[in-house]
């Protein structure tokens, strides 16, 4: 009896710290966001109420780096909550009046391709805030690559006030028209709210079946993409 009491406690000694704190399965979320605030203060709202989800769940932040726009905001909520930032800017996007005041940690690289690599290295899941050019391309390219098996990280779209309307029906046209398969549409969660949204990531469960294996993957450095094989991890 006794020695079975004492083989019951060390399991329950372990189960209560992650208990005191929120617990997530990620580490470390990468957030793709607009560098111009948009039109609407519902955009702003977003990308701090975001910032507070993350601080909520002790998860940290990657992201593309600088003070402007939605990214600032997103970036600033998660660094005055007390976790880490880390900001990856291509060295020619460093000058301040491009980029503004930057907060956390942040990690020059030589260009678009590296930032995205390193992104991607870093993070646990993908979400995007409302932007433009820029967002849709990291975001899709991130798409590509869990299509691909690249990675099996999951992705999220902060549909904002139905910002992400047209393109969710856009990527549901390519289905009927036989560009996206079913299985790789499942790739894309979206939700309206932070909340709501990190919530659907942490129970994604890829459906998707992935045609590169994480070895082809490591040839890809050839092309001087990134620097280590780990965007998959």
């Amino acid at each position: 009896m006794d020695h079975h009491q004492h083989h019951q406690q060390p399991p329950q000694h372990h189960r209560q710290p992650p208990q005191a704190e929120m617990k997530s399965r990620f580490k470390r979320v990468c957030v793709f966001c607009g560098s111009s605030p948009g039109n609407k203060p519902s955009y702003q709202l977003a990308a701090i109420q975001l910032g507070n989800e993350l601080v909520e769940r002790n998860i940290d932040l990657v992201y593309g780096g600088g003070s402007v726009g939605l990214m600032g905001l997103v970036s600033q909520a998660v660094y005055d909550g007390g976790r880490h930032v880390l900001g990856v800017i291509p060295k020619t996007l460093m000058p301040r009046e491009i980029t503004g005041e930057t907060v956390g940690e942040v990690r020059p690289v030589s260009g678009m391709h590296q930032r995205k690599a390193e992104m991607a290295r870093q993070a646990d899941a993908f979400i995007a805030l409302p932007g433009g050019y820029g967002t849709l391309e990291e975001l899709l390219e991130v798409i590509t690559w869990a299509q691909l098996g690249i990675h099996d990280k999951p992705v999220g779209l902060l549909n904002v006030d139905g910002y992400y309307n047209s393109l969710l029906s856009f990527i549901d046209k390519a289905v009927d028209e036989g560009f996206v398969t079913p299985s790789a549409r499942h790739i894309i969660i979206s939700a309206q709210t932070a909340h709501e949204l990190i919530s659907k990531l942490e129970d994604y469960v890829p459906k998707h079946s992935g045609v590169a294996s994480k070895l082809s993957w490591e040839m890809e450095q050839q092309l001087g993409y990134t620097t280590k094989s780990d965007i998959s991890r």
